[in-house]
């Protein structure tokens, strides 16, 4: 039915959903900090999966829509290629987040950060193992490399929270010129402020549900009209979803993280474009439980291609976590600037291909 719509209504529709996106996912982000600060769940493990989960609705809803449509073209694209745009939103925070200060990359240096971007690059590289593999191979409706993804995801996790504070390096101090204050102050500024405001825990719950919903609800919207969209104009599901609709979906993490930045907690700003990043793997078992097919198998070559492009994007900041180099080009890091660079050459690469 929403086919048959006129392409000026499919854009209203994507553009709205898109809206309701960015300002549902800036109070999401602010609640879920709140009530993790709350319950105690802080660093925790639990934390740590609420936070990927709540951050990823709009990709949650539009993988899930996607599969039980079996349009597992454009799940697949919007995963892959949400993993990249997600990590130029890194270039966006470093210019607009510190500007002509530092590059984002020497005041957030850290370890810890590393090990995330290093567990990006590990789900990423199971995915590209996971498209050699026959897609017949399934059983009781779960892929076992999609299972496989699952369980390094959650073990990543488990022991980069244990890193934060049980690796002896941590002796060394605090590295020259990076953030003042701890990993995650934000947060518990967060909570401190709405507790100073009077905001009650009811409250903060009932619009941390009904921003869940407006997000689950405007994800559907944007992969429906989406999908219209790229039909109308003769664009294929997957340069749509790479593009476009991961656009859409990453306004969320643009929001928070500026609102991190302005907060100067710089490593947290980093961890959740990482964090997000390696989780949105972790949906391709939830499009093949509900298609009942094995995904990774189905994917293309443009999407192999934007596995590669995420990689070599996470490696150029994990090597600027390391050196920490100071000198900017443009208002940005030399390394977001290598980021921007490598991405528009790689988007001309995908359309190339596909």
């Amino acid at each position: 039915m929403i086919e048959s719509l006129s392409l000026p209504i499919l854009l209203l529709i994507f553009g709205l959903s898109a809206v309701a996106i960015w300002f549902a996912g800036i109070k999401l982000s602010k609640t879920v900090d709140i009530l993790a600060t709350h319950f105690g769940l802080g660093e925790a493990l639990g934390g740590l999966i609420l936070l990927a989960i709540v951050t990823n609705l709009p990709e949650i809803a539009i993988t899930v829509s996607a599969a039980i449509q079996n349009n597992l073209e454009l799940a697949i694209g919007n995963i892959l290629g949400g993993i990249a745009i997600q990590t130029v939103v890194l270039v966006a925070l470093d210019v607009f987040g510190l500007g002509r200060k530092d590059p984002l990359t020497y005041r957030a240096a850290s370890l810890v950060l590393v090990l995330e971007g290093l567990m990006v690059i590990t789900v990423l590289t199971l995915v590209v193992v996971g498209n050699q593999l026959s897609p017949s191979v399934i059983f009781l409706g779960v892929s076992p490399i999609d299972a496989v993804i699952v369980l390094v995801w959650l073990v990543g996790i488990y022991m980069i929270g244990k890193a934060r504070t049980d690796l002896p390096w941590h002796k060394l101090g605090k590295l020259l010129d990076s953030q003042e204050e701890d990993r995650g102050h934000s947060k518990k500024k967060k909570y401190d402020s709405a507790i100073k405001k009077g905001t009650s825990i009811q409250t903060v719950i009932l619009i941390f549900a009904v921003c869940s919903l407006i997000t689950l609800v405007a994800g559907v919207g944007l992969e429906v009209s989406g999908d219209a969209i790229a039909k109308q104009i003769g664009m294929t599901g997957v340069l749509f979803g790479a593009t476009v609709l991961a656009a859409a979906t990453a306004l969320p993490e643009v929001s928070t993280g500026l609102a991190a930045m302005k907060m100067k907690d710089y490593q947290m700003a980093i961890s959740d474009i990482f964090g997000g990043n390696a989780f949105l793997p972790v949906l391709f078992m939830v499009a093949t439980v509900l298609s009942g097919k094995s995904v990774l198998p189905q994917a293309h070559k443009t999407d192999i291609y934007l596995t590669g492009l995420g990689i070599l994007l996470t490696i150029i900041y994990i090597c600027g976590l390391m050196f920490r180099p100071r000198k900017q080009l443009f208002w940005m890091g030399v390394d977001s600037f290598l980021v921007l660079i490598v991405y528009l050459v790689g988007l001309l690469g995908l359309f190339a291909i596909s």
